[in-house]
């Protein structure tokens, strides 16, 4: 890869957002800031948000070390409708964030993926949680979480992590519902998925093994088992025998017998006692709480360069974790949607298989992985780690409309003399590559050219103030921001649910 130090670009101009003040206006924009103007409402917009601004959070207590003054600013002032989605390949940090917000939201919502995800979030203690289906949001008392319709549903797992949850004295009670649309995810799915990874070969995904592919196969093919089955033990038998049958008929190294139909019948009798005071038409919940001017908190899964559609094929997730998964994963209108906030780290990791053009191979590499602790929160895979991707990350706020950024982890640059951006891609023969080709092969020949910005070689932990960070790393920050044309409004200095920066 060559690598190159470029003179640094003028800023980007201010950028604006979309009114939300849904009117027929909605094709107007405001510059982004607390004293905008809706062109449709004009002083009066500027009122409302101006109250939602100095309104105080229901709770700061997450954030007791932080500048109160822009904490409060940050979180109240975002849209009734707001979301958190991943930009690069899942890992990014994004339960940190949801949990921080949560306090000031009635509802947080997953829209797709499975258990698959893995986020880890802290209590107010400092004891680790670490949550693989249940919404991220649980940890705040008032809060309700809402496993969508587009998410598929282990239902042993589920219960294992409620369990660990009211283990540890966080009730769940009444503060969980499960979209009576989603389709569950069997033990055989995980099977299935084990033995597709083994006859790819060396050509293999890297998946979690979790089911997730199989189970949303299931889906797409119409013969997939829903939540609401459920109810109907009568016909529940027959359309499981139908799901293992085919698996059974497609892998060799599948054995099904009726004995193991009958058990897992049995099984899911009592699943399916207990999952009831669960179970919700969670569609008429959201969109009954966007009437009652409810705050809806969305939370994604995994990431957009995982994404089925737009991420680097097939090395990829199942689901659409970029923003039009969450319309079609919760059924929420377009229109309804407001802030999108893009979690990435201050240089990038994937997990498993695929083109990853910034990476860093080698003691270096190691190096970032064993500071940055970088083994999935699911599998305990060691990540691989590399540069930031800028390309890729404009590749992904294109594609999501990203509001801000939040920018994770920038305390594990730290030690570095000098960091690098990878700002441009070009082929072999010098030819630029404007954005990310979908060709894989021609993705794994690409040359990155690089920036190189000098590091802050101190410690940053315990920052809490954007100008109280080196001048270094507010650099580092600021060029981020200019090559990407999003504003980065909060900021990772560590694991701990304190430390974060609201710029």
């Amino acid at each position: 890869m060559t690598i190159s130090s470029l003179a640094l670009g003028p800023a980007s101009p201010a950028l604006g957002r979309r009114c939300q003040c849904g009117s027929g206006g909605g094709r107007t924009w405001r510059p982004l800031g607390a004293s905008s103007l809706c062109m449709s409402h004009g002083l009066e917009w500027h009122r409302r948000v101006a109250a939602r601004v100095v309104a105080p959070a229901a709770s700061l207590s997450a954030v007791e070390e932080i500048d109160q003054g822009d904490a409060v600013d940050r979180i109240a002032s975002l849209s009734q409708v707001a979301s958190v989605l991943g930009t690069q390949w899942g890992d990014e940090g994004k339960g940190k964030l949801v949990d921080v917000l949560a306090r000031n939201f009635d509802v947080v919502a997953r829209c797709q993926g499975g258990a698959n995800a893995g986020h880890t979030i802290y209590n107010a203690e400092g004891k680790k949680f670490a949550l693989h289906l249940v919404p991220s949001g649980i940890l705040n008392e008032e809060t309700l979480c809402v496993i969508g319709n587009g998410v598929v549903v282990h239902l042993p797992g589920l219960f294992q992590e409620i369990d660990g949850l009211e283990s540890n004295g966080i009730s769940c009670k009444g503060r969980i519902l499960v979209s009576d649309r989603a389709h569950l995810l069997f033990d055989f799915h995980q099977v299935v998925d084990g033995l597709r990874e083994a006859e790819l070969a060396n050509s293999f995904i890297g998946t979690t093994k979790r089911g997730i592919g199989p189970c949303y196969s299931s889906k797409v093919i119409r013969n997939g088992v829903r939540v609401c089955d459920l109810k109907h033990m009568d016909t529940f038998a027959q359309k499981l025998d139908t799901l293992l049958r085919d698996a059974a008929s497609r892998f060799e190294g599948f054995k099904y017998s009726v004995d193991m139909l009958n058990k897992e019948v049995e099984r899911y009798k009592r699943f399916a006692e207990r999952l009831e005071p669960f179970i919700a038409d969670t569609i008429h919940v959201i969109n009954e709480s966007i009437l009652q001017k409810k705050k809806i908190l969305v939370e994604g899964g995994q990431a957009t360069m995982l994404d089925i559609d737009f991420g680097t094929y097939p090395f990829v997730t199942s689901s659409n974790p970029s923003a039009g998964g969450i319309c079609t994963g919760l059924g929420i209108a377009p229109r309804c949607l407001g802030d999108i906030i893009g979690v990435v780290k201050a240089y990038t990791t994937r997990v498993g298989s695929g083109p990853f053009p910034t990476e860093i191979l080698g003691k270096d590499g190691d190096l970032l992985r064993v500071t940055g602790m970088e083994f999935g929160t699911t599998t305990g895979r060691p990540r691989r780690c590399g540069w930031l991707d800028i390309v890729a990350l404009k590749y992904c706020c294109q594609l999501n409309g990203f509001s801000s950024l939040n920018l994770t982890k920038l305390d594990v640059l730290s030690e570095l003399s000098e960091i690098k951006l990878g700002v441009s891609y070009m082929q072999n023969d010098g030819e630029k590559v404007s954005s990310l080709p979908a060709d894989l092969r021609l993705l794994e020949q690409i040359q990155v050219e690089y920036e190189v910005l000098p590091g802050w070689q101190s410690d940053i932990s315990s920052i809490r103030n954007y100008n109280d960070l080196p001048e270094s790393a507010r650099r580092y920050v600021e060029r981020i921001e200019e090559l990407v044309g999003v504003p980065i409004h909060y900021i990772g200095v560590g694991p701990g649910r304190d430390a974060i920066i609201f710029k």
